[in-house]
C-alpha cells in the first residue's frame, strides 16, 4: 500500500537536521506498518521494540539514560547487534514506557548518528508524566489513507494521478469515475485495514466489519483514559460528534445526563487521542489564522469518514442511493471528507468563519491558509444559491482574494465573482 508519509520519512532520513522522530496519530491508521516498510526498504536492518508487548524491556530505561548503556542492554536482551550507522531503531507504542520518551533527548545529544523513529497513540497522556525533550525531537503527524491513497490501493493509480495535478476541467468519463470512486470512499473510508479488505474482495461489507472492529478497539481504549474521564461519557461524546459533523457544537448536546465540565474533559481526551478533531471558529480574518479563533465556538470532525458513517449507521436505505454526494446524510459526509483531506494536506489547524450580528448570522464552512493567502471554502451541492456568506467574507477582507466552492460538478471559474467551483475530489490538492 502506497502511503504519502513514506516520502516524508525518506526526507527525514536524508536531512542534516535529523533528530529522533515521533509519529503521531490515532490507532489503526497504519503507523507501525509504514515505519516497518520504510525501515526494511531504506536500512540494512530495523530493530523494533513494541513497549506494549515487551514490558520486560521497560527496566532498561529505569536507570541511567546514557544512550550507549541503553543500546548495549537492548543488544543483550534482544540478542542482536544494533548498528548505529545503517540500522533503524523503532520504538513502537512508546506511550507505554514514558521514560523511553525522555531518553530521546539523550540519543539526540549523545548518539545523533543513530536513526530513531518512535510511534504511539495516546501520546499526550504519556507526555504529562515525563520531562519532555523539547527541541530534541521532531514530530510528524499521520492520518488515515487519503482519497488519493485509496485509489492507489484499489489499483486505480492512473486516475489517482489526476488528483496531483492542478485542478481543472477533466473529461466527462474521468470526472464521473472519480465521483463514483469517491462515493465508495465515503463508505469504506481510509483506515488501511478497511481499505485493504475492500480492495481484496470488492465488498463494502468486509470493510464495514473492519470498521466495527476498530470502533470496538477505540472503545476498549477508553479504560486507559480512566480516571481522566467517564467511559460512558466518552462513548456518548464520540457517537454524538459523528452525528453532528458540520454543526456548531455545544457540550451540553453531546452527552445527556453529564455535566458540561465532564463532557468537556471527555471531548478534550478524544481530541488528544486524535479520534476527533476540533475545528475552531474565527470571526476576524488575518494571518496567522489561529490568532482570531473563538474557543467557545467550534465544530468537529472524526478521525476517518468510514468510522464516522459506521458510528452514525449511515449505510443502507436511501442514504447509499443518493447520486449526489452532497445529499448523503444532509451533506455531512462531504464536510467530513473535506475536513479530513484538508487536515492531511495542510498538516495544520483548519478553521471556519462565523459572524453574528443582530438579526442575522453568516458562516463559511472552512478557512485555510494556502501559500500565504487566506482561502475561504464552501461545500455546496451546486452552483445555485446566493452564497451570501462567502460573498460577504470576500467583500469584508482584502486578504481573501478568491473563494473556493467544492461540489459535485465540473471545474469552473467565475472571475467576476472571485469564485472557483472545484470538484469535491480535489479537496486534498487545493
Amino acid at each position: 500500500m502506497l502511503r504519502i508519509i513514506t516520502n516524508k520519512l525518506i526526507n527525514w532520513k536524508k536531512s542534516k537536521r535529523r533528530k529522533p522522530l515521533i509519529i503521531r496519530g490515532a490507532r489503526q491508521i497504519g503507523k507501525t506498518w509504514s515505519i516497518e516498510k520504510f525501515g526494511h526498504d531504506n536500512y540494512a536492518g530495523i530493530c523494533k521494540i513494541d513497549f506494549e508487548k515487551r514490558e520486560d524491556l521497560h527496566s532498561v530505561f529505569d536507570g541511567n539514560l546514557d544512550p550507549k548503556i541503553i543500546v548495549g542492554q537492548l543488544e543483550s536482551l534482544l540478542n542482536r547487534k544494533i548498528n548505529t550507522k545503517n540500522n533503524l531503531l523503532f520504538f513502537d507504542e512508546i506511550q507505554a514506557c514514558p521514560k523511553a520518551l525522555s531518553s530521546l533527548r539523550y540519543f539526540y545529544e549523545e548518539m545523533p548518528e543513530l536513526h530513531i523513529v518512535a510511534a504511539g497513540s495516546l501520546l499526550e497522556f504519556a507526555l504529562s508524566k515525563v520531562s519532555f525533550p523539547v527541541g530534541r525531537v521532531q514530530f510528524l503527524n499521520m492520518y488515515p489513507c487519503t482519497f488519493y491513497e485509496f485509489l492507489c490501493a484499489i489499483g486505480k493509480d492512473m486516475i489517482a494521478d489526476k488528483l496531483l495535478e492542478t485542478p481543472l476541467k477533466l473529461p466527462c468519463a474521468i470526472h464521473e469515475t472519480l465521483l463514483a470512486e469517491l462515493k465508495n470512499y465515503f463508505f469504506v473510508g481510509g483506515m488501511p485495514e478497511a481499505v485493504m479488505a475492500y480492495a481484496d474482495s470488492g465488498s463494502m461489507l468486509d470493510s464495514f466489519e473492519v470498521q466495527s472492529e476498530i470502533v470496538d478497539a477505540y472503545r476498549q481504549d477508553f479504560s486507559k483514559y480512566v480516571p481522566h474521564a467517564d467511559k460512558r461519557c466518552l462513548n456518548m461524546v464520540l457517537n454524538s460528534v459523528a452525528i453532528m459533523v458540520g454543526e456548531q457544537i455545544k457540550y451540553s448536546k453531546l452527552a445527556e445526563g453529564f455535566s458540561n465540565p465532564t463532557i468537556h474533559k471527555a471531548f478534550d481526551l478524544l481530541e488528544c487521542a486524535k479520534v476527533i478533531r476540533k475545528i475552531r471558529s474565527i470571526s476576524d480574518v488575518g494571518l496567522p489564522l489561529g490568532a482570531g479563533c473563538n474557543e467557545k465556538r467550534f465544530k468537529a470532525s472524526v478521525v476517518d469518514i468510514g468510522i464516522m458513517q459506521r458510528l452514525s449507521h449511515l449505510f443502507g436505505g436511501h442514504e447509499a442511493d443518493h447520486s449526489d454526494l452532497l445529499a448523503i446524510f444532509r451533506g455531512k459526509l462531504a464536510e467530513q471528507f473535506v475536513a479530513q483531506e484538508l487536515l492531511a494536506s495542510q498538516n495544520s489547524e483548519i478553521y471556519y468563519w462565523s459572524r453574528s450580528s443582530r438579526g442575522s448570522s453568516s458562516e463559511v464552512d472552512f478557512v485555510v491558509e494556502i501559500e500565504n493567502k487566506i482561502v475561504p471554502i464552501e461545500v455546496k451541492s451546486g452552483k445555485g444559491g446566493s452564497m451570501r456568506s462567502m460573498h460577504l467574507m470576500l467583500k469584508m477582507y482584502d486578504a481573501c482574494h478568491t473563494g473556493m466552492v467544492l461540489y459535485s460538478g465540473e471545474f469552473a471559474e467565475l472571475p467576476e465573482k472571485n469564485l472557483r467551483f472545484i470538484p469535491l475530489y480535489y479537496a486534498g490538492n487545493l
